[in-house]
């Protein structure tokens, strides 16, 4: 599969709203369930808890809010052409603003086609430098497991990625690959699907379930997944705009289990040097 060269960033307008995130840390606090009743998507793209998301600690994004300080997101991965799924980045500034109405949201997206275990991975390296974010929001997997790319290699060169962007202090959410009835059992496409699950629970990052909540979404509807699924194996607007609600909710419920960062111890003062002699 050929891979095409690192598209322009697209940088997006950042939220307007500067208010404290005193109150958002109160509505945040307490359980995922919590968040979810505060933060939850629309009817359309309600999903159970347990099929959407695991949580995990964010602390360079507390960090954000805690400081009051825009939160620089990068979404990788998907489409940056033009066309539908050149909105998920738009749709997902949005559902993170209203999810953190008290947060500056700034949001680039790149593109990343290809396979992880062809190099991807050492792709987004330098997708990271340019950027600098506090959160990496990464859509990966869909297009490893239409390549048929070994599972055991897909996971070594994921989790090997995910350990980089964590030991360079950016919180990670990972969104698994994309769901349809055609690949359902198909046992080397749930492969790659565990294998992102299986990273996420080592890492200990969040984990987007969108597998399973395309699966939840198409079986609740009389139109299957052709109501949340176009063309090409694509989200359509109904499936952009639930994927963007369903980041979002998993990247507020994670803030709210993420402990509030220490202090910063403040210097002791030396004492004054004595005029007498010792």
């Amino acid at each position: 599969m050929a891979v095409p060269q690192n598209p322009a960033p697209a940088r997006l307008m950042p939220g307007l709203r500067r208010a404290g995130a005193g109150a958002l840390l109160l509505l945040l606090a307490g359980s995922p369930a919590g968040a979810q009743d505060a933060v939850g998507p629309s009817l359309e793209c309600r999903v159970p808890g347990s099929q959407l998301y695991t949580v995990a600690t964010l602390p360079a994004s507390k960090v954000a809010l805690t400081e009051k300080h825009a939160l620089r997101i990068l979404a990788v991965g998907g489409s940056a052409a033009p066309g539908a799924s050149a909105s998920y980045p738009v749709r997902l500034e949005s559902a993170l603003e209203h999810a953190l109405p008290q947060v500056d949201v700034v949001m680039e997206h790149r593109g990343l086609p290809g396979e992880i275990a062809s190099g991807a991975a050492e792709r987004l390296r330098t997708l990271v430098a340019e950027a600098d974010p506090d959160l990496v929001v990464w859509q990966v997997g869909t297009h490893d497991a239409i390549a048929r790319v070994d599972p055991g290699a897909f996971k070594d060169a994921l989790d090997d990625a995910v350990a980089w962007l964590k030991s360079h202090g950016i919180d990670v959410v990972l969104v698994d690959p994309l769901y349809t009835a055609s690949v359902a059992g198909d046992a080397d496409y749930n492969r790659i699907v565990d294998s992102v699950k299986e990273v996420a629970a080592k890492q200990g990052i969040p984990l987007v379930r969108r597998f399973e909540a395309l699966r939840y979404l198409a079986s609740r509807n009389e139109k299957g997944e052709s109501h949340i699924l176009g063309r090409q194996f694509r989200l359509n607007d109904l499936g952009l705009r639930c994927m963007a609600e369903h980041v979002a909710l998993t990247v507020a419920a994670s803030i709210g289990q993420t402990p509030p960062p220490a202090p910063k111890a403040t210097p002791t003062a030396k004492p004054a040097p004595s005029d007498s002699p010792g």
